[in-house]
């Protein structure tokens, strides 16, 4: 996808009518409507991952409201900036909003991990298609984990570091990797099991950076990979770093292996780095393209839905649409306040796009795990490649 200006304001534009629209849901057993939150990036750099987010929200909901249901779904947006200081604040504005019974989002570790204190002082359930650090649902630790009010329907950075392990390196020659992380809990933790998998591997590391998300000028590392006599490159982080760091090492004059996480896949970073800077770069993501898990009818809501022509290039649409719809069934049985939300939600089966079930383990990881996906950027586009 190309992120532009247009569509950004027109994000923002939705959330303003949204957040306009909320209204306190009864005590009734069966009120006319109930509210849950998109907590996502909606401006900021990275605001094109809480796009394409949007259209798997937008996609649930519209075949929701095309059964003509008793019970209205308000969908409230939050924008968290991907960043932990606003979601925070957001998500204490949230949690004391009594009309919301639950949370799908945010797309980001960092954001997630920084929302916790508040939800889980509210009693107030999260689905996230895309937060994937281990630590948010690990049981050793409580002081970052989301239990018992966290889920999510990927699997943790601990299966997508073995994927991008394997990836990086896949077909290179005496591979010598120089990784730089964000410093973000989503970079740092990725950068942890990917670097584990690659020295378990005997892959020589030529060396490492970690620069703040933000920077501006990344010549000093790209000076240092140079420097490594790497041939590949690995960065932990999210796509606006990713973008300018690329522009840099290749400015330097690297002429290796490019390799990222979820975070990068985003159309965003091909706008950012540029074409010919973003050719090549290959990235891993727990997510299965909407156009592959959809069946045809759903891709023609996607459309009716969204207003866009087909869901290629856009990430995460997948795991959102089952993320909302796991709200929707519990509220299809009834459920409509905090309390019983949160027990259907961690008790029920639900059923995937792909038509598979699952649940959810005690501390909210998707039971069973997911795939791994493989793509690249080719002729300026976000290629699929399979399974990584």
């Amino acid at each position: 996808m190309n992120l532009t200006t247009k569509r950004t304001l027109g994000v923002v534009a939705a959330a303003a009518l949204a957040l306009g629209s909320v209204v306190a849901t009864s005590a009734q057993a069966a009120p006319k409507s109930v509210t849950l939150v998109f907590q996502n990036a909606v401006t900021g750099p990275n605001a094109g991952l809480g796009a394409d987010e949007l259209l798997g929200a937008q996609t649930a909901l519209y075949e929701y409201n095309q059964s003509k249901p008793a019970v209205q779904i308000k969908l409230v947006m939050a924008d968290d900036v991907s960043d932990a200081a606003t979601a925070s604040s957001v998500a204490a504005g949230i949690a004391g909003n009594a009309a919301v019974i639950g949370v799908v989002g945010s797309c980001c570790s960092t954001a997630t991990k920084a929302s916790f204190p508040a939800y889980k002082s509210g009693h107030l359930t999260i689905v996230s298609p895309s937060a994937t650090n281990p630590s948010l649902t690990d049981p050793k630790q409580p002081k970052s984990n989301g239990f018992p009010f966290f889920h999510r329907v990927v699997p943790t950075d601990a299966f997508q570091g073995l994927a991008l392990a394997r990836l990086a390196v896949k077909g290179v020659t005496a591979p010598k990797v120089f990784y730089v992380d964000d410093q973000s809990t989503y970079g740092v933790g990725l950068k942890d099991t990917t670097a584990a998998a690659l020295v378990k591997a005997g892959v020589t590391i030529s060396g490492k950076d970690s620069v703040p998300a933000g920077t501006a000028d990344y010549s000093s590392t790209a000076s240092k990979v140079i420097s490594s006599k790497a041939n590949v490159v690995v960065y932990f982080g999210y796509y606006a770093g990713a973008a300018a760091f690329k522009k840099a090492i290749d400015l330097a004059g690297f002429k290796g292996t490019y390799a990222s996480g979820d975070g990068t896949l985003d159309g965003g970073f091909i706008t950012q780095a540029g074409k010919s800077d973003a050719e090549g770069t290959l990235i891993t993501a727990p997510t299965v393209p909407f156009e592959l898990a959809a069946s045809a009818a759903v891709l023609a809501d996607f459309t009716k839905a969204t207003g866009v022509a087909s869901p290629s290039g856009h990430a995460y649409v997948t795991e959102t649409y089952d993320s909302i719809n796991v709200f929707i069934q519990c509220i299809k049985e009834g459920h409509y306040t905090r309390s019983s939300i949160q027990n259907c939600v961690q008790n029920e089966t639900f059923t995937s796009i792909k038509g598979s079930k699952f649940s959810f383990t005690r501390y909210g990881d998707v039971s069973g795990g997911a795939p791994v996906g493989a793509f690249t950027i080719k002729n300026g586009e976000i290629s699929y490649l399979g399974n990584a």
